[in-house]
């Protein structure tokens, strides 16, 4: 396999550091720059945690980075906001890209579905990078068919932004594709505390639980009668969703057009 070289985007944060050790034990895979806020020309050795092999030099401008530097993938791990900057300027310069930021609207995922077609460039957007979560996503479809109640229990450490998670969103969204829009529990029940009853999507009840300690959790509840099937994934550390990043670095190298979901790739 030829070389990927990467463009890094978020690089100090707890995702990027682990990017950074990730591409640096993959041979095929080369870091040739970063993009951090703080430390525009410093090299990628100089920041903390960095492997010390690294000497890509870093950017605190995308546009600046992509006009100086011959890459292959931007590599999007810092937040919503900055992800969607990100994701168009490298699809504005035909930049193949994976983000692993959430955060999306469906008025911005159409517009940049189209804008990657235009350009005739490949972009994976990712609400989670577990593989084991995509399969926790696929098996909860999967269920859906047979047991139609349904509540979702996401659970992340207290620094995430969005909620609830891409991952639980997704989820959603797949069994959605399976079942019928249901009004779940009591016809006549209410909530005497605003928000008791969690957010929903066509009935399906979802709860975001923010907590230090947590890193990302989330089980998928179906209810039937005499039973209950509890569908649940745990991401103990971050090195969990490394598999899943080189996966989507390898394969939009092969993709023309948005793919949200690792899902998607996996089949």
């Amino acid at each position: 396999m030829n070389n990927i070289r990467i463009i890094l985007a978020g690089p100090r944060g707890k995702m990027g550091q682990e990017a950074l050790r990730m591409i640096d034990e993959t041979p095929h895979l080369e870091l040739v720059a970063a993009v951090d806020s703080k430390n525009d020309g410093l090299q990628v050795k100089d920041l903390t945690g960095a492997p010390q092999s690294m000497d890509a030099p870093v950017y605190d401008d995308m546009e600046n980075c992509i006009g100086a530097i011959e890459a292959d993938v931007v590599v999007d791990l810092t937040r919503p906001d900055i992800g969607k900057k990100h994701l168009e300027i490298a699809l504005e310069h035909g930049l193949r890209t994976v983000i692993g930021t959430t955060g999306f609207s469906n008025e911005d995922l159409e517009r940049l579905t189209n804008l990657a077609e235009e350009k005739k460039t490949g972009a994976i957007i990712a609400p989670n990078f577990a593989i084991g979560a995509i399969l926790m996503m696929k098996f909860s479809q999967m269920a859906a068919k047979y047991l139609p109640d349904i509540e979702i229990i996401e659970k992340h450490h207290d620094q995430k932004l969005d909620a609830p998670s891409g991952t639980a969103l997704k989820t959603a969204q797949l069994i959605s594709q399976v079942r019928e829009e249901k009004r779940q529990g009591h016809p006549d029940e209410k909530e005497d505390l605003e928000g008791a009853r969690g957010a929903q999507l066509q009935g399906i009840r979802i709860h975001s639980v923010r907590l230090p300690g947590l890193v990302a959790h989330q089980e998928v509840i179906f209810g039937g009668e005499g039973q209950v099937l509890t569908i649940r994934h745990d991401s103990m550390n971050r090195t969990s969703f490394m598999p899943g990043v080189r996966l989507a670095v390898e394969s939009v190298m092969n993709i023309e057009g948005l793919v949200y979901g690792l899902e998607n790739i996996m089949e």
